[in-house]
């Protein structure tokens, strides 16, 4: 008699074994993937998103799960790593056929888009919120992950893209102050709120990111505390021209109007942008590599010699004092 697939079975076999395009996947029939090595190192990270903590329950689910992918992309090019493969740990209270359609659609183009296939994973069911946990692979040339720590005195700060926008996407959702201010501008708030809902990780950097920097993380808690957290590492202190970190059109609109301050834009969470340290001397070759793959970079102030917490400067060069460095989950 032909055993009858569980509904966890049907649910993997219908909406995520067309993702597991990757040989070593096996068609998710198996309990493990195999992955070939070669001569790389393969680097490893875990993201897990929330509803209601990292995303709100009526959020696309199509946009949840490039999310869930994209945030553990980010941590990879902040490495200097290219996408191998990822797992995928799904908890839901109840199976919507509607909502996992949608779900695993977004996940497969991402999937397909930045290279990174579904390997495996686990579906189970939870009385609580939907809980989404990815744990992505990706591949570097032997001994050449870019690490936190490395940063040096001398080094110029980069960072990618524009700071706290995600912050403000969020507000906006929740109906707040900047709502209200961009209510006539559609455009702005439709970017602010894509900023939140689906993350762009800057994976054609990730090779400048290891040919020129030396240290580097991805800014996903706030750019003052994440960066608070690299000089830590690196036993080292920053100087931070607050002028100069880079802030969409959208974001300087609310500032003149007051509704934020530019400390909500750099201790807000979910830029996942790439804030990395580079030698002086190849700063030039660095911003070169950047334009090619089509990303922008700022230099936003300099590694310096103490173990202080990072100095964020005024327009005058005088110090500011932040109440809130980043996001903390507790």
């Amino acid at each position: 008699m032909t055993q009858a697939p569980s509904g966890e079975d049907s649910l993997i076999a219908r909406y995520f074994k067309p993702l597991a395009t990757d040989p070593g996947a096996f068609g998710l029939v198996d309990d493990a993937a195999a992955i070939p090595a070669g001569g790389d190192d393969l680097v490893v990270n875990t993201d897990a998103i929330v509803e209601g903590v990292h995303y709100l329950p009526d959020d696309p689910p199509d946009t949840i799960a490039r999310k869930a992918l994209r945030v553990n992309l980010s941590d990879l090019a902040a490495k200097g790593a290219v996408p191998a493969g990822f797992l995928l740990t799904l908890a839901l209270r109840q199976k919507d056929e509607t909502w996992l359609a949608a779900f695993a659609g977004g996940l497969g183009e991402d999937a397909a888009t930045f290279g990174c296939p579904l390997l495996g994973g686990d579906t189970v069911s939870t009385p609580g919120p939907v809980m989404i946990s990815v744990t992505a692979w990706g591949r570097v040339p032997r001994g050449r992950m870019v690490h936190r720590f490395g940063a040096r005195p001398g080094d110029r700060v980069m960072v990618t893209g524009t700071i706290g926008d995600a912050a403000l996407g969020l507000r906006v959702l929740q109906g707040r102050a900047e709502a209200g201010v961009l209510d006539a501008d559609a455009a702005a708030r439709e970017m602010l709120i894509g900023r939140y809902r689906v993350p762009q990780p800057r994976s054609a950097l990730a090779t400048a990111v290891r040919d020129y920097a030396t240290a580097s993380m991805d800014v996903s808690d706030g750019l003052a505390g994440d960066l608070t957290k690299l000089c830590a590492a690196s036993s080292a202190s920053a100087d931070i021209a607050l002028s100069y970190v880079p802030i969409s059109s959208a974001a300087a609109k609310l500032i003149a109007e007051g509704v934020v301050q530019l400390e909500t834009l750099i201790s807000g969470g979910d830029d996942y942008e790439i804030l990395c340290t580079v030698p002086a001397a190849q700063c030039e070759a660095f911003r070169t590599a950047a334009v090619a793959a089509g990303i922008a970079v700022t230099d936003i102030g300099a590694i310096v010699e103490g173990t202080q917490a990072p100095r964020f400067l005024d327009g005058q060069g005088r110090p500011v004092r932040l109440k809130r460095l980043s996001y903390s989950h507790f």
